[in-house]
């Protein structure tokens, strides 16, 4: 019999017993052993069906995905829900191009993912970056203030739309509900990629959600932080800043005609774990992560933000996000991240120089967290040999931009070596992955900073993607 690569990988990595610190939220499905809800696991190859009689249309629905949809505007205190297919990349594909037209420019964090820039090329419109503030000591980025917002919106009267990050990968939340109030003054559309936050309504030990700071299209991967399965997400609309019929033709522009009944399927349960269940489980996964954060301290690891709220640019910091940092024993976030996986069976979500993140939702339990300080305590008490002070810190600085990304996307381009690329004009992106949020943006000048940057990002062994070379030796600059 032939292989079957994919499912025979698969398999494997299912025997090995991992400790999911990691997306999807059902922490490999494990949160369905306790919710089966009607045989639902077992049953699951014969759920695989197409728009038939008594099965709805996602893109013209009227019967059970309608009600579906509309369950969820009131579990999540919305106007409509639009479930989604194609993630949350097709989510924000959507309202973007449903708030603006081709030319429009929008305002943006540069800690935005991937897909936000992808949307703006598929748009034609314009990026206006802010600036977050920055933790150059652990390397990720922390808030976007009111008052960059406000300065933004005074520079550029003429921008459409706001799109925030919200939460970010990390955690972070900015005062959302003063941005929506600016935004709003300046009659502008705020959209808010809510990707890492689809669980914030299940307790008030969170940071607010987006809706109820006052945005008026989120994009929520409810794969991420809920039991929905990869690639399931909702896009949640209030208010009538944004045109719901302009929405919908992007929303069937930007997804399968052929869409999954699993994936919705999934969605209707995360649903009903969430309205039915999701609090009692937040309140005892939120016990588990204080317990964790008290007895690893002890232990001498640096675990969640120590940061102030109030400063940075932080309003709330998500404490399911867990960042664990051993550089005080001169060990890296890669090198963590790999002794975790390979010495223990426990899957963190990513890493960069300085440490690593854990993504703790209501599908982990009590003995996920025990392995994990295990492990710490053990890796801990045999320091390393990288010297991370040495390490130079990157700002996340927004390069200078020659061109728009849809510009020198259709740009004609040349490969040169990377150590030959400073001050060139770049025609392709550079995105560390995880967590794809944009290095370096088609149309923007390259700098030595990003050039160094780079090249440690590869020494450490960290994935880059963007980029046509995969050995990351060369870049495709502006011809």
């Amino acid at each position: 019999m032939s292989n079957t690569y994919i499912i025979d990988q698969l398999l494997k990595l299912h025997k090995q017993d991992m400790v999911s610190f990691h997306m999807p939220g059902h922490k490999n499905g494990r949160l369905f052993d306790r919710f089966n809800y009607k045989n639902f696991k077992e049953m699951l190859p014969y759920l695989d069906t197409t728009e038939i009689p008594g099965t709805d249309n996602l893109h013209n629905p009227k019967e059970i995905i309608k009600k579906a949809q509309l369950k969820a505007s009131e579990v999540f205190n919305c106007e409509e829900t639009f479930f989604l297919v194609n993630g949350s990349t097709a989510g924000i594909y959507s309202m973007i191009m449903a708030a603006t037209s081709p030319g429009d420019m929008l305002i943006v964090n540069r800690n935005c993912h991937q897909s936000v820039i992808n949307a703006m090329i598929l748009g034609n419109c314009s990026p206006i970056f802010i600036n977050p503030e920055m933790d150059i000591h652990q390397g990720f980025a922390l808030g976007i203030t009111p008052d960059k917002v406000e300065a933004a919106l005074k520079a550029h009267p003429e921008a459409k739309a706001v799109i925030i990050t919200y939460p970010t990968y990390h955690g972070v939340a900015c005062d959302l509900k003063k941005i929506a109030e600016t935004v709003h003054k300046y009659d502008k559309i705020l959209l808010v990629d809510e990707a890492h936050g689809a669980h914030l309504g299940l307790s008030d030990k969170l940071p607010p959600t987006a809706l109820d700071c006052g945005a008026d299209a989120v994009v929520q991967s409810t794969h991420k932080t809920l039991p929905a399965f990869t690639q399931s997400a909702m896009l949640h609309i209030q208010g009538s800043r944004i045109d719901r019929e302009k929405l919908r033709f992007m929303l069937k522009l930007h997804q399968s005609s052929s869409p999954s009944y699993l994936l919705m399927a999934s969605l209707d349960l995360a649903l009903m774990i969430y309205d039915t269940q999701g609090k009692y489980l937040m309140e005892s996964l939120l016990e588990l992560v204080e317990d964790f954060n008290f007895k690893a301290n002890k232990q001498g690891i640096l675990c969640t933000h120590k940061h102030t709220v109030g400063h940075g640019g932080i309003y709330a910091i998500d404490p399911t996000k867990l960042w664990l940092s051993l550089q005080h024993k001169n060990i890296t976030g890669y090198q963590l991240d790999k002794r975790l996986r390979e010495e223990y069976a426990i899957q963190m979500e990513l890493s960069n120089f300085y440490g690593t993140l854990a993504i703790a939702t209501i599908g982990n339990i009590r003995g996920d967290f025990d392995r994990l300080l295990r492990a710490m305590e053990a890796i801990s008490k045999i320091p390393g040999n990288t010297k991370l002070k040495d390490l130079p810190p990157f700002t996340f600085r927004v390069p200078e931009a020659a061109y728009s990304p849809r510009q020198a996307v259709y740009m004609p381009k040349r490969q040169i070596p990377l150590e030959e690329s400073e001050g060139c004009v770049s025609g392709e992106y550079v995105i560390p992955y995880p967590p794809g949020i944009p290095l370096l943006v088609p149309g923007e000048v390259i700098n030595h900073e990003i050039v160094q940057y780079i090249k440690i990002m590869l020494k450490e062994g960290m994935e880059i993607i963007g980029l046509k070379d995969e050995t990351c030796e060369t870049v495709a600059v502006l011809d």
